[in-house]
């Protein structure tokens, strides 16, 4: 038959018959030359014949078999006995690789584990072995692979027992990289310290943690560090609300006051600008607390500028430092001794446009493949699905 092959899915398969309605059966011989597992020697001597039946991939909603003639040699040059093995059919199983393939799609593509079972005549933990049993094929193809130009880092929550993990991912195409549980220098030293090019690493963004900080000076000699814009504002945002909380404390709880405060003015509308400005007017320690807010927020908010426009920002920057190290206000001191501290790695946003989002993105993804899994007991388990999934 000239479409042995497509039928049966592999290759050098010779079909002899095809029988059964509900379930069908394919019986077939693979003719292609035999040598010696051992030696590779290809002087045999055929001792006996057998039969191996195998579970291969459905026909439609049908169930199907392939039921194979092979021999039994006796090699010539070494003396081993062995069996003929068969491509697409890994030795002591019952089933093919087709077959494996199909229930790892299905079950990857929604299908759940009872159904899948109940459907396909097996057990529930054949389907989640064979699941994972995929995902570390996948996960060992790309195992030697190069740490990327740009890197993300951050911390995400894993299980209230072993506590925070690590993801490191590839910005430039967007993709998880690794997860490393622990998010301490010691946690971190063992798998950063195994990773392969990381002299090839140009960038690496993070928020402002100095230990995430320590770990990529040691291990990414050769990486400029670029603070992560959210972060920063977010940051910036925390302390001047501490300032305003110690100003006018019923001011701060009023919600609806508090999100005007918090929005950029031109994503205000008309009304509640007038709002803002005469709640303002009437307190002009806050008004001017404000104002300098909204000036750090727009210099921190630039992208996309070229090295000699960053050149001409840092001195605004400078001037902010020194203004908040100045102040009278606790929060705003504390905030400039950190931006003092990340200075430099702040002022690499204007030029580097690569931040933490796809990180961010990333940990939404997670969490839900934590929660459809009902969570990890096991961070292996957890590293492996992950590095599929988002990778």
């Amino acid at each position: 038959m000239p479409h042995d092959a497509s039928i049966v899915g592999l290759p050098g398969f010779s079909i002899e018959t095809i029988e059964g309605v509900e379930t069908v059966v394919i019986h077939a011989s693979h003719a292609q030359p035999v040598t010696c597992p051992r030696c590779g020697g290809s002087k045999l001597r055929t001792k006996d014949r057998f039969v191996r039946r195998v579970r291969h991939a459905s026909f439609g909603l049908r169930p199907c078999f392939l039921e194979l003639t092979g021999r039994k040699y006796r090699c010539l040059d070494c003396g081993r006995y062995f069996r003929q093995r068969f491509p697409g059919i890994a030795p002591y199983r019952r089933s093919t690789e087709p077959f494996r393939r199909q229930i790892f799609t299905h079950h990857h593509e929604g299908i759940s584990q009872k159904a899948l079972a109940r459907r396909e005549r097996l057990g529930s933990a054949t389907v989640e072995r064979w699941y994972q049993d995929h995902l570390d094929l996948k996960v060992r193809e790309r195992q030697d692979a190069d740490c990327p130009r740009t890197l993300g880092i951050d911390e995400h929550f894993f299980t209230r027992k072993d506590g925070f993990a690590t993801t490191l991912c590839d910005l430039g195409k967007r993709r998880v990289f690794d997860v490393i549980l622990g998010r301490s220098e010691k946690a971190l030293e063992g798998p950063l310290g195994q990773l392969l090019g990381k002299d090839k690493v140009r960038v690496v963004c993070m928020d402002l943690s100095s230990t995430y900080r320590a770990i990529a000076r040691k291990h990414f000699p050769k990486a400029l560090i670029v603070a992560d814009r959210f972060h920063v504002i977010r940051l910036v945002n925390h302390h001047f609300l501490a300032t305003w909380a110690s100003l006018d404390p019923k001011g701060r709880a009023n919600r609806g006051l508090l999100s005007l405060v918090r929005r950029h003015p031109e994503n205000l509308r008309p009304e509640q600008s007038s709002t803002l400005n005469s709640y303002l007017q009437n307190h002009p320690a806050f008004h001017a607390v404000y104002d300098f807010k909204q000036k750090l927020t727009k210099l921190l908010r630039f992208k996309h500028r070229t090295a000699r426009q960053c050149r001409r920002l840092v001195p605004h920057l400078l001037w902010a430092i020194n203004e908040l190290k100045k102040s009278h206000f606790a929060p705003l001191v504390v905030l400039g001794q950190t931006i003092d501290s990340w200075k430099d790695e702040i002022a690499r946003m204007w030029r580097f446009t690569k931040n933490n989002g796809i990180t961010e993105g990333f940990h939404t993804k997670m969490e839900m493949i934590s929660r459809r899994a009902f969570g990890f007991r096991n961070f292996e388990n957890y590293r492996l699905r992950v590095r599929v999934l988002c990778g």
